[in-house]
């Protein structure tokens, strides 16, 4: 292929998230030239579950490249692969002729706690072999879950997807996966990126019920002819085998390299790191997995809450998310705030406690929506310090944080991370993006375009210094945040 037609190529980015799916449309030269989004519902039948149906992110899927398709012009012709991120750690459970057995357990469903401890049990190598200790969010628990509650569903079970793969496999027909999605399902030996056997058959389950391993830029397959006339792509679109959401949006910001370091404000939160090789920290909650590119791992400090948070005071205050931000007291009156511990999903770093529940401490008559607002996100940046506090224990010395995520357009939200955590928070250019553009940067590099190119650092549109005079009363309330921790969990 000569090089004025790679130049040409273009390359669609998916990103399959908990709220919703984006899509991106991305030219060999780096510019993003459209994006789109649709979308999406969590079910919460019972307390501590969360759910959803694959059938609706296939739904969103569809709504989103139509959408893409109507702003791209001449590009869309131009299309010549696509990847997709997506939420990590989903269960989605397939009998042998492809079907559906039941909705998707989630990353942040909670039921499956005592299972953790079952699983520890049956292998107890499993903090070895997986870098990482047992935890409800995890896929491998579910599956205990599924066999112990729902044994004929168990039984029927022919193969285990995680979401983004499930999509893979409708626009390909591969039933594949990536090891950094691997990586946290509690069935990867992560040292030697392989499927565990003794992981597997400590949840009754066998390596052909899984997927194929692949590496991120990795291609798996091309686009299906019934898809490509749908959409109106050309024939032959190649798939690339995709990551996991947060480590797409790692490499959709250029954090690839050790010593380099992202922060997540996204419906989880998270601090991302790249390590050389597989140090685990699992006695601090800290993730240890896969990157999505060859021969790189990361650390994560992850937390269930942080826009969620948000949203959710959200749909109590009937107020949208940027009213109640542009309401937000002046810095004088921020420490007469009240404090939350914003739990609401439970917790995995440090905590590692799906049963957390969240708590307003501190409220008064004189306390009004502005001063629980920034409680709200204030009580999210105390759980990024926590975070923070995990992966410096385990070795991790992050010199400054590029933030993505819809909470990263929030210059108040960014400052007050920056003053709590007494880092620099830059916020990327696009930095709404977020794990889309990684997906689509990784078909960019199936196609064969040359890394160095491809993952470029991203122009910076502003940087949040931590503020000298902040700083003092961040790390009181900060403190009595921490204090709260243990007292309050006993009571709930």
């Amino acid at each position: 292929m000569s090089t004025q037609s790679l130049s040409t190529e273009a390359v669609i980015g998916l990103d399959l998230g908990t709220s919703g799916v984006k899509a991106v449309l991305l030219t060999a030269a780096g510019e993003l030239v459209a994006e789109a989004g649709a979308p999406l519902e969590v079910s919460r039948p019972q307390p501590l579950w969360s759910e959803q149906a694959p059938a609706d992110w296939w739904q969103a899927i569809d709504a989103a490249l139509l959408r893409l398709r109507e702003s791209a012009g001449p590009h869309w012709s131009q299309v010549r692969a696509l990847a997709v991120a997506g939420q990590m750690h989903g269960a989605v459970l397939l009998d042998a002729a492809g079907g559906v057995l039941r909705p998707a357990i989630l990353w942040n469903d909670g039921r499956s706690q005592a299972e953790c401890d079952e699983l520890e049990a049956r292998e107890p190598a499993t903090r070895r072999i997986t870098a990482n200790r047992a935890m409800a969010g995890f896929t491998a628990p579910k599956l205990l879950w599924v066999a112990k509650h729902e044994p004929d569903v168990f039984a029927r079970t022919a193969k285990v997807l995680l979401p983004k793969d499930w999509l893979v496999w409708r626009l390909c027909g591969q039933m594949s996966t990536d090891t950094s999605d691997a990586a946290g399902t509690l069935w990867l030996d992560v040292a030697r990126r392989q499927w565990s056997e003794a992981m597997l058959a400590a949840c009754g389950m066998r390596v052909q019920q899984m997927p194929a391993l692949h590496e991120g830029p990795e291609p798996v397959g091309t686009l299906r002819d019934e898809w490509a006339s749908r959409w109106e792509l050309p024939r032959g679109v190649q798939v690339a085998a995709g990551a996991g959401d947060n480590a797409a949006g790692a490499i959709g910001v250029g954090v690839v390299r050790p010593g380099q370091a992202l922060l997540s404000l996204g419906t989880s939160g998270v601090i991302f790191t790249p390590v050389a090789e597989p140090l685990a920290a699992p006695e601090r909650g800290v993730h240890t997995f896969c990157h999505a590119l060859p021969g790189v791992w990361h650390q994560m400090a992850v937390m269930l809450n942080a826009a969620s948070a948000l949203a959710w005071w959200s749909r109590i205050t009937g107020a949208e998310p940027a009213s109640l931000l542009a309401e937000l007291p002046d810095a004088s009156a921020r420490e007469a705030a009240p404090l939350f511990l914003p739990y609401l999903s439970g917790e995995r770093t440090p905590h590692a406690d799906p049963g957390a529940t969240a708590t307003f401490l501190g409220l008064t008559a004189a306390h009004d929506r502005p001063a629980m607002s920034y409680a709200v996100i204030e009580g999210v940046a105390h759980v990024f310090a926590d975070g923070l506090a995990a992966l410096q224990a385990a070795g991790s010395r992050p010199e400054r944080l590029l933030a993505i995520g819809g909470g990263a357009r929030s210059p108040a939200w960014l400052q007050l991370i920056a003053d709590t955590l007494q880092l620099p928070v830059d916020q990327p250019a696009g930095a709404e993006v977020g794990p889309a553009l990684g997906a689509a940067r990784l078909a960019l590099l199936a196609l064969g375009h040359p890394f160095e190119a491809v993952v470029q650092p991203p122009r910076i549109a502003c940087s949040y210094m931590p503020d000298a005079q902040r700083v003092p009363a961040c790390q009181r309330r900060l403190q009595r945040f921490r204090a709260a921790w243990a007292p309050l969990r006993a009571l709930s």
